[in-house]
């Protein structure tokens, strides 16, 4: 019963008539791809994603938040797209914390050390949208290679 909820997920949403994409839509901060990786027990979600999952198909809060809490997973460490929290060991990830660091991973040199300035520094909020809007170009210019 290791992936109790993934599975609990996935009939649910199979049930409802819904691809993982249409779910994702349904739950905030939630992707296609997380929802793929909960259903397969390699990432967390939060109760409140698992809320929104049980509204949108139909089954009740506690079948999944009880299952949740009773199943291990895969790789607590696992990243993925935008939404759910993973966990290794008693930290807590953030979906934005995860996409950070696989920005920071794929990042050159240079943009990793000037992430890293701007992160260590007390910055005022033009300080950080520029420094927001640099990191996300050489992001962009990255993927777009």
């Amino acid at each position: 019963m290791a992936n109790k909820v993934g599975n609990l997920i996935k009939k649910a949403r199979t049930d409802a008539g819904l691809t993982q994409e249409q779910l994702a839509r349904k739950v905030k901060n939630c992707s296609t791809s997380d929802i793929g990786k909960a259903e397969r027990g390699e990432i967390r979600l939060t109760n409140e994603q698992l809320k929104q999952i049980a509204k949108a198909t139909g089954v009740t809060q506690k079948s999944l938040t009880d299952a949740a809490a009773s199943s291990s997973y895969k790789n607590s460490s696992s990243s993925s797209g935008s939404s759910g929290t993973t966990t290794k060991g008693s930290m807590k990830v953030s979906s934005t914390e995860r996409k950070l660091v696989e920005l920071y991973r794929k990042a050159d040199a240079s943009t990793k050390k000037k992430a890293m300035e701007l992160l260590q520094k007390s910055a005022t909020i033009d300080e950080l949208s520029d420094g927001i809007g640099t990191l996300l170009g050489s992001a962009i210019e990255y993927f777009t290679k």
